[in-house]
C-alpha cells in the first residue's frame, strides 16, 4: 500500500518537475541573467573612477587595430561557445526541476499523504489539491513572510548563518499552522458547522502571520530599479505556485480507478425487476 502512495507522489513530482524546469530554462533564467548582467555593470560602474576611465582610453587608442582583428577571428568561436553554454543552462534547469519535483511529490504527496489521508477535510478530488497548498505553505509561503526571494546579486542584512536556521524554524511553523488548520475544521465542522470551521481554521494562519512580525528584519539593497526586483520576486512566487499547482493536479488525475470511479448502482425493485406473475 505504501508503495502504491509513493509511486503515485513520485509520477506527480515527475510531471511537475519537468514543467517547473521548463519553466526555469524558457522563462525565469533570460531574466535572472539579465538582471545579473546589470549587478555586475552596475558594480564595475562604481568601481572605476575618472583616472581609470581615462587611462583606458589612451590604451584603447593604441590597442584599436589589435583588437579589431581579434574579434573578427574569434567572433564565430564565441558564438559558437555561447550556444553551447546556453543549451546546457537550459539542459540542467529542466533536470534540476525535474529532481526537485519528484523530491516533493515523493515527500509530500507519497509520505505525507500516506499517513495524512484520512485527516485531511473534504472529497477525495480535493485532498491533493489542499495538500499541495500546505506543502506551499510549508516550503515557500511561510518562510517568505520574513525572508522573500531577492533579486541576484542583493545584499541582505541577515547572514547566511542566521537565515537558514531561521527559514527552517518558518518551514516548521508553516506545517505546524497547516496541521492545525485541518484539525481545527474537523472538529468544527461536525460540531458548530461550515462557518465556524472556516473562521477556526484561520486562526492559525493568523498566529503565524504574527510569528512573522516578531522574527528579526532582513533589509535588502540591491542595484537593480525596484521595478524589476517587484518583477523577479513575482516570477519566483509565481515559479513555486506553478510547481505546487501542476503536483496538485498529477496526483489528483492519477488517483487509482477505483476512486476515481463510481461504483455501479445495485438494480432495485422496478422497472429493472422481473415482471411480476399475473
Amino acid at each position: 500500500m505504501f508503495a502504491e502512495y509513493l509511486t503515485r507522489g513520485v509520477k506527480a513530482g515527475v510531471v511537475a518537475g519537468l514543467v517547473f524546469g521548463l519553466f526555469m530554462a524558457v522563462v525565469a533564467n533570460p531574466l535572472v541573467g539579465y538582471a545579473d548582467e546589470l549587478n555586475h555593470a552596475a558594480v564595475e560602474e562604481s568601481g572605476h573612477g575618472h583616472e581609470a576611465e581615462s587611462a583606458h582610453s589612451h590604451e584603447a587608442d593604441g590597442a584599436h587595430s589589435h583588437d579589431s582583428e581579434g574579434t573578427h577571428a574569434s567572433e564565430s568561436g564565441g558564438h559558437h561557445d555561447t550556444a553551447v553554454s546556453m543549451a546546457v543552462t537550459k539542459a540542467v534547469s529542466v533536470a534540476a526541476g525535474g529532481l526537485w519535483g519528484v523530491a516533493l511529490g515523493g515527500a509530500f504527496f507519497g509520505v505525507a499523504f500516506f499517513f495524512l489521508e484520512p485527516a485531511i477535510p473534504g472529497p477525495d478530488a480535493a485532498k491533493s489539491y489542499l495538500l499541495g497548498l500546505a506543502g506551499f505553505v510549508t516550503v515557500s509561503g511561510a518562510p517568505w513572510l520574513v525572508l522573500p526571494p531577492v533579486a541576484p546579486g542583493a545584499e541582505q542584512s541577515l547572514s547566511v548563518a542566521t537565515r537558514l536556521p531561521l527559514y527552517a524554524g518558518l518551514m516548521l511553523a508553516g506545517a505546524l499552522a497547516c496541521l492545525s488548520a485541518g484539525y481545527v475544521y474537523t472538529r468544527l465542522r461536525e460540531s458548530s458547522g461550515l462557518v465556524s470551521a472556516v473562521v477556526g481554521a484561520a486562526i492559525p494562519f493568523g498566529l503565524l502571520a504574527a510569528v512573522a512580525v516578531f522574527a528579526p528584519e532582513n533589509a535588502v539593497h540591491g542595484a537593480l530599479s525596484p521595478t524589476l526586483e517587484t518583477g523577479l520576486t513575482g516570477l519566483f512566487a509565481f515559479g513555486q505556485v506553478l510547481l505546487w499547482l501542476v503536483l496538485a493536479a498529477a496526483h489528483s488525475r492519477l488517483r487509482p480507478s477505483s476512486e476515481s470511479e463510481p461504483e455501479p448502482a445495485i438494480p432495485t425493485a422496478g422497472r429493472d425487476s422481473a415482471p411480476a406473475a399475473d
